[in-house]
């Protein structure tokens, strides 16, 4: 008679495992029991699903049809219940350890150091680790646990939780505005001074279209520049902006607080500015994982939230 209420998880496992094995006695074996107990629990489910799962013979056992099938359905219940029980078992530990993270320097500098204080009062066994560079780290080969990626997302060999949009300003000081005037249109940008980032593949290109509908937008278009200074140090550039020795392009969680007090004026506003076509996403990402460390995803967690919606920096 069919019962499928009977059905114990504990003959489901050894179901999948003499299905792998296709062997009572290497599945006993590796259980620490007798290989007639394994029999007993393949044959329960059996009677419990009304289907042969198995041919026994002297030198074999060989999944049938209806094994085949519910070998899937098998798995599928298993690995649900393993996820299961390891979220319910998270809620009752607290992360501690070493995690390491990763970030672009001067974004590490503003949007995550300044964090970790709280952090530490929230999570106290937690160690961080943290690691600052604008050169391409792969998750997979570097050490590190959790990066945080500003750019095209675009590899799906890992998992990204996208914290926002990455929005790009034109922007000068007001001495500089006072002293060398305002550009009206990119097409006047050669006339003024640039402060430029170079990065591992060269210089940063300045792009801008004009504002439009959603539905409806201008294509990019690159507009030369006189760059009276570049720099690989974001810092640097930003330094030399506020002292108004040039143009600078950068992004709103840069310079949103300079924009913000006055520091520094928008200039173009009737443009979008970037310096890619593609849409470029801040991202927290970390090595494809059924099921991600409990250290990430409280980090994770963490900096979403202080971040909010909208992102803190963001002007518009």
């Amino acid at each position: 008679m069919n019962d499928l209420n009977a059905i114990s998880i504990r003959n489901l496992l050894f179901f999948i495992s003499v299905f792998d094995a296709q062997s009572f006695s290497i599945v006993a074996r590796r259980e620490g029991v007798s290989a007639s107990m394994v029999s007993r629990s393949v044959q329960q489910l059996e009677d419990a699903l009304g289907q042969q799962l198995f041919y026994r013979n002297t030198r074999a056992v060989i999944p049938t049809e209806a094994g085949r099938i519910f070998a899937d359905y098998a798995r599928t219940m298993a690995e649900q219940l393993s996820a299961a029980q390891k979220e319910l078992q998270d809620k009752t530990l607290q992360p501690a350890g070493v995690v390491r993270v990763n970030a672009p320097v001067f974004f590490g500098q503003k949007h995550i150091a300044p964090w970790l204080a709280e952090l530490n009062n929230r999570y106290p066994k937690l160690q961080i680790e943290l690691s600052l560079t604008d050169d391409f780290i792969d998750p997979h080969r570097e050490a590190a646990d959790l990066i945080f990626r500003i750019g095209a997302l675009a590899d799906s060999s890992f998992h990204a939780r996208v914290i926002g949009n990455q929005t790009y300003y034109l922007a000068a000081s007001p001495d500089y505005i006072n002293k060398h005037g305002e550009p009206k249109t990119p097409a006047d940008l050669p006339q003024h001074q640039a402060l430029v980032y170079r990065g591992s593949s060269g210089p940063n290109r300045w792009l801008f279209r004009e504002k439009q509908g959603k539905e409806k937008q201008a294509n990019w278009v690159h507009s030369p520049v006189k760059a009276i200074l570049t720099s690989n140090n974001a810092d640097s550039l930003y330094t030399a902006a506020l002292t108004g020795m040039g143009l600078v392009l950068f992004p709103d969680w840069l310079i949103g607080d300079s924009l913000k007090q006055g520091k520094l004026i928008r200039v173009l506003p009737g443009y979008e500015a970037a310096i890619k076509t593609e849409l470029q996403c801040i991202a927290a990402i970390y090595p494809h994982v059924r099921h991600p460390p409990l250290n990430v995803r409280v980090l994770i967690d963490y900096f979403i939230e202080v971040y909010g919606s909208p992102l803190y920096w963001q002007l518009e």
